[in-house]
């Protein structure tokens, strides 16, 4: 299997990254889950079909649950179907778990899903445990972006210059 766009390592499939997660906080660490799913996510999932936006993991009786994803309904699916924004739980080790209750538990930190995705057949979220970000923040990471991109340019078309000039 040929490595995909926006994939970082042979046998994952991205389905759904959350863009805006990483916009909206810091990311302090990540975490790789495995999530408890029915037949009919698996199916959807496959399709490709999901949203992160409103996603968000709390901690209840030291077991990690994912609330607000979306994953819609199995268009082939029948009176096993499952509801489209249900609570998912999330298989951590223990350990991780009361580290990331502790952190989380802290003033203005939460906990963000980033992406969700298929590695060697196996469903798995990648989790962050966050800081929300001030909006001059934003401003901040949004103008660093795009003094970045337009060194990039400055940079690509001086080489370009450069190569013509070679050529001649």
């Amino acid at each position: 299997m040929g490595k995909q766009r926006n994939e970082k390592e042979p046998g994952r499939k991205l389905v759904a990254q959350n863009k805006k997660a990483r916009h909206d906080y810091h990311l302090l660490t990540t975490y790789e889950c495995g999530m408890v799913l029915t037949g009919t996510e698996v199916k959807s999932l496959r399709q490709g079909r999901s949203s992160l936006v409103d996603g968000f993991v709390q901690i209840d009786g030291g077991e990690a649950w994912l609330h607000n994803v979306h994953i819609p309904e199995y268009s082939q699916g029948t009176w096993t179907n499952h509801s489209a924004r249900r609570k998912r739980k999330l298989l951590m080790h223990r350990a991780e778990i009361d580290k990331l209750e502790s952190k989380a538990n802290e003033t203005g930190h939460t906990i963000v899903p980033l992406a969700l995705y298929f590695k060697d057949g196996r469903a798995k979220v990648e989790i962050a445990l966050a800081k929300g970000k001030k909006e001059y923040d934003k401003r901040q990471t949004l103008r660093e972006k795009q003094d970045r991109r337009e060194s990039d340019r400055a940079i690509a078309a001086a080489r370009r210059r450069q190569r013509e000039r070679a050529a001649r």
